[in-house]
């Protein structure tokens, strides 16, 4: 005959929501209360030893229990810790109280195992299994079930440890109406059940189980223990490997896929941080006042106006919305709903613009330095065998040549570690390297670089996992187009054509959205090499076509006009950008009629009377050397632009845009060099004293060999044409002239 456990008094059973701060605060009140010699924690049981490391001094909430299988850590499963995680608080309470710890749910060993079985998958849950808290709000006349938790248990005033009684008569009442639980969730209540046995019959005192809510009544009944062991019975294993990786707050938001996430990690970080002030008794006002100012810090913080008459103006209508909501408290749909409306002016996409930060927050967590090695460490030594690379203190340079397997497997995994923000590698020449099919890196290991890469444990348990999906994230943050352009050429590189995929199709949203010339411009640089170079990495580059074409067909349009009036500063940026998408456009493969609306707008820019001087003088250049121009347009351009009616600061501006760079042009281009001559001889004494210094600030760029080519062509042409011939007496004359010209030049170089 099987025995029935009894319902122990020593057993306290303490169901609580994941990740709640109420709940948290009441676990560590029980615990406090009850003094139990064993704390048992609803996690997977293999993995208890890392439980002190949890909460170890240099261990910092977020945090996970990662278990992986050995060998192939694509196959995970993480635990994360928030600060105001109830199970953390347990666990930190009992290491500090000298209680024992223990994990009771099903080993990590046999879950990971069963995600590979191929039995039939469970029944679907019933609609009460499925949202036992929404069925529970709905019959206190709440519309959702997060409210009404948040309202009763997590940021109720009070906060006495009666309340896990409620919680396990609710849902005692809520599952026998719910129908049978899924096949796995028999199995860890069952496991669980024995585990908490054991611990009763060993322990010396009283025995606290730290658990999900709906748990709660499933280990406190008493049941058949031969059901148990037949439900436990040949249960598979694989070997697994556990260590803890830093977490973030974006990772434990609903949003990330995390199944137990919160929506609003950071407001439940400010909940548990007003409950455990030393003025616990603070009113919902401060409170709130204090979570709205934090608002309006980061509206400040972006440019916008947010003053205290208007934080204090949504703490009131905060207030107002819980009373018309029937709600004791605001909560941050209150909060969020009246900041929008003081704050932000009514403006969602204001508020859009911070509420990742307010909401969700930033919050990265830190592992202890002893944690067991992190699986990215160990696919790290992988590769490295693979590569046949030894990680180094000292430098090394590395050339690689992609045409080959191995080239391109080391220049791959390089590639990935920098988008890890783990610079193993530093590639050298970067402009030019991406053209060809050799890259240049220069290796250097450093300690903290196997730091940086654990911390990258949030994003993936393979450095190929963890570079895509972070840059992936990286892409889903970007606000500009150069920022995202390049973060898919970075993709590309590093062989994830899933985050390309990722940032491509952001691209192509943010670019319909804009109509910023300079930001278009910016964008054909990397957008061209991607086309143009990646065939070197046989990656599939088409999408990005239609892209650039539209790009450059857009700024085309917009570029007169954004060239005009500009100030100096602006100016000089926006003629590095132009010059870069000049040579984007001649290098891509743009059809010819973007090309040909490229050449009309900077024609339009180069004659145009309201252009920015330099910016005309470069649109001039760029065009003449694009055969657009002829040498007599040029030469009008510049008597026009270096005409006594403009002042010397257009003309300065005009002069260095059009010959700055043109060194190697006006060696080899005679008509340009006869032009410039033409214009300098048609200078009086006083313009030309003018201009010298204009044209020792352009020419003075030229390095030495430059200089003396150019010297060479403009004796050679004048020799060669018979234009000039020494002067009868011209050593006389020289000795004459030499004064005068000598003071012509000291006041040139004064002014």
């Amino acid at each position: 005959m099987a025995t029935i456990e009894p319902s122990p008094t020593d057993l306290h059973i303490l169901g609580v929501r994941h990740h709640g701060p109420g709940s948290a605060r009441r676990v560590v009140k029980a615990l406090q209360s009850i003094s139990p010699s064993v704390v048992l924690i609803e996690a997977p049981s293999d993995v208890v030893d890392l439980a002190p490391l949890l909460v170890r001094a240099d261990a910092r909430p977020p945090i996970a229990l990662l278990t992986y299988v050995e060998g192939d850590a694509e196959r995970a499963r993480v635990h994360p810790f928030a600060e105001f995680s109830p199970e953390y608080q347990a666990i930190k309470w009992a290491v500090a109280a000298g209680s024992e710890v223990r994990f009771i749910d099903v080993p990590a060993a046999t879950s990971l195992a069963l995600q590979d079985t191929n039995a039939r998958p469970d029944a679907a849950p019933s609609a009460v299994a499925r949202d036992p808290i929404g069925e529970l709000a709905r019959a206190a006349g709440y519309r959702d079930g997060e409210s009404w938790w948040r309202d009763v248990i997590e940021e109720a005033a009070d906060d006495s440890p009666r309340v896990f009684r409620w919680i396990g008569d609710a849902m005692t009442a809520l599952r026998a109406c719910a129908g049978t639980d899924p096949a796995h969730e028999q199995l860890r209540e069952a496991y669980m059940r024995r585990a908490i046995a054991a611990a009763r019959k060993e322990a010396a005192g009283p025995v606290a189980v730290v658990c999900g809510a709906w748990h709660a009544p499933a280990l406190r009944e008493g049941r058949p223990r031969s059901g148990d062991r037949e439900i436990l019975k040949g249960l598979p294993k694989v070997r697994t490997r556990a260590t803890l990786a830093p977490w973030t707050s974006p990772r434990l938001a609903l949003g990330s896929g995390y199944g137990a996430g919160v929506e609003a990690p950071a407001w439940n970080a400010h909940i548990w941080s007003q409950l455990c002030n030393a003025d616990a008794d603070q009113d919902a006002t401060t409170s709130n006042a204090r979570w709205l100012s934090k608002i309006a810090k980061a509206l400040r913080e972006r440019g916008y106006a947010a003053t205290t008459d208007a934080v204090i103006e949504a703490v009131r209508l905060g207030h107002a919305l819980a009373v018309m909501r029937d709600r004791p408290n605001p909560g941050f749909e209150e909060l969020r709903d009246a900041a929008i409306a003081c704050l932000c002016f009514g403006s969602e996409i204001r508020w859009r613009e911070i509420e990742r930060e307010v909401l969700i927050g930033d919050e990265v967590g830190r592992a202890p330095a002893d944690a067991p090695l992190a699986p990215l460490l160990l696919d790290l030594e992988r590769h490295q065998r693979k590569a046949r690379l030894k990680p180094k203190a000292e430098g090394r340079e590395l050339s690689l040549d992609l045409r080959t397997d191995s080239g391109l497997f080391r220049s791959t995994l390089l590639h990935r570690l920098r988008a890890l923000d783990t610079p193993w590698g530093v590639l050298l020449d970067a402009s030019g390297s991406r053209g060809t099919f050799r890259e240049r890196w220069r290796l250097v290991w450093r300690p903290e670089m196997a730091v940086s890469l654990v911390e990258n444990l949030v994003y993936g348990h393979t450095i190929e996992a963890a570079a895509a999906a972070r840059l992936s994230a990286k892409m889903l943050d970007a606000r500009s187009l150069l920022t995202l352009a390049s973060l898919v050429r970075d993709a590309l590189t590093a062989q994830a054509p899933k985050a390309a995929a990722v940032g491509v199709d952001r691209l192509e949203r943010l670019a319909a959205q804009t109509s910023d010339c300079a930001s278009m411009l910016e964008t054909l640089p990397p957008i061209s090499q991607i086309i143009r170079y990646g065939q070197a990495r046989v990656v599939a580059a088409e999408p990005l076509n239609g892209l650039f074409h539209r790009l450059a067909a857009q700024a085309a349009i917009a570029l007169p006009r954004a060239a005009r009036d500009l100030e100096a500063d602006a100016a000089r940026a926006m003629w590095r950008i132009i010059v870069d998408a000049d040579r984007a456009i001649e290098l891509s493969a743009a059809d010819a009629r973007v090309r040909q609306a490229w050449r009309r707008a900077l024609s339009d820019v180069a004659q145009t009377e309201k252009t920015t001087p330099l910016l005309a003088g470069a649109a001039a250049r760029l065009v003449y050397e694009s055969g657009d121009l002829d040498v007599g347009e040029i030469e009008r351009l510049l008597s026009r632009a270096l005409s006594p009616r403009r002042s010397r600061q257009d003309a300065a501006g005009f002069f260095e845009g059009f010959f700055t760079g043109s060194g190697a042009r006006l060696v080899h281009d005679g008509a340009l060099r006869r032009a410039a001559d033409h214009w300098l001889c048609a200078l009086d004494e006083p313009t030309l004293i003018e201009c010298l210094p204009l044209m020792r600030r352009v020419f003075g760029g030229l390095d030495q060999v430059e200089r003396r080519r150019l010297f060479d062509a403009v004796i050679e042409n004048h020799s060669q044409a018979g234009e000039y011939r020494a002067a009868d007496g011209a050593d006389a004359l020289w000795m004459e002239r030499l004064p005068a010209l000598q003071r012509l030049l000291s006041e040139g170089a004064r002014k």
